[in-house]
């Protein structure tokens, strides 16, 4: 597996790097359709976790485990678990909504060869309060980024990923023996896919759309005006631009 040498770490990348780096941003998506039924070769698999557990974490707490679920038997209770919390979620969504919420994909937990459950082992930095003593939930954000690390190598080896936040996290928990003191975070469905949609589905489908930049940026205070030239600047750069 490779890893960077020292010369690796002393400078910015070239262009063609950058490139690619931006490019893995800009294309990842929230997969939920597309999913071919091709196994994920283990050593791609091993070489995404590895890009996960490299991730930052306060405190170097490093609080993540990976669950890798293959089996189809269990795969299947736990899109049954997805379905009963979507029927939960149902009644709160606005009503002039809700027809587009029920024709939405949202899941690909058996369409995937494999799912990952991402977890936050909360004991971890029990005897290490470094970076988390004001903020205790700093082990969850670093597990976050475990997160994104996987989420972006598996874009660049065109592996598909898609994140089904609508379980019940005790029910997964049981179902999956998961101790009291473990968080799961992600519950991630992988595989590789025929084609990376050009918007992201929920964008397509009129759930939603992306937010101008410049209307996000302040200066100096929460909601301070300023920065005008950055904001003109970042407003056109962006997958549009090029980068």
């Amino acid at each position: 597996m490779p890893t960077p040498d020292s010369s690796d770490l002393s400078n910015g990348f070239d262009a063609e790097a950058q490139s690619a780096v931006y490019r893995a941003i800009f294309t990842r998506r929230d997969v939920r359709s597309h999913f071919l039924p091709d196994p994920v070769d283990d050593a791609v698999l091993a070489r995404l976790l590895q890009a996960a557990h490299h991730a930052p974490s306060v405190g170097f707490m490093q609080p993540w485990n990976f669950i890798v679920i293959r089996d189809p038997a269990r795969r299947e209770r736990i899109r049954d678990l997805f379905l009963a919390a979507r029927q939960e979620e149902l009644p709160h969504i606005a009503a002039e909504r809700r027809d587009l919420y029920r024709k939405l994909k949202l899941e690909g937990i058996c369409e995937t060869p494999l799912n990952i459950v991402v977890t936050c082992d909360r004991s971890r930095s029990q005897n290490s309060p470094l970076g988390r003593w004001h903020n205790p939930e700093m082990d969850l954000y670093s597990t976050v980024c475990a997160v994104q690390n996987f989420w972006l190598a598996a874009r660049a080896e065109g592996i598909g990923v898609g994140w089904v936040s609508i379980i019940d996290r005790d029910a997964l928990k049981h179902l999956l023996g998961i101790p009291e003191h473990v968080v799961p975070v992600a519950y991630l469905c992988v595989g590789h896919v025929s084609q990376f949609a050009a918007r992201p589905d929920l964008e397509r489908n009129g759930w939603g759309s992306r937010l101008l930049l410049a209307d996000l940026i302040m200066s100096e205070t929460y909601a301070g005006a300023g920065e005008d030239v950055l904001k003109r600047i970042a407003s056109g750069n962006g997958p549009s631009a090029g980068i």
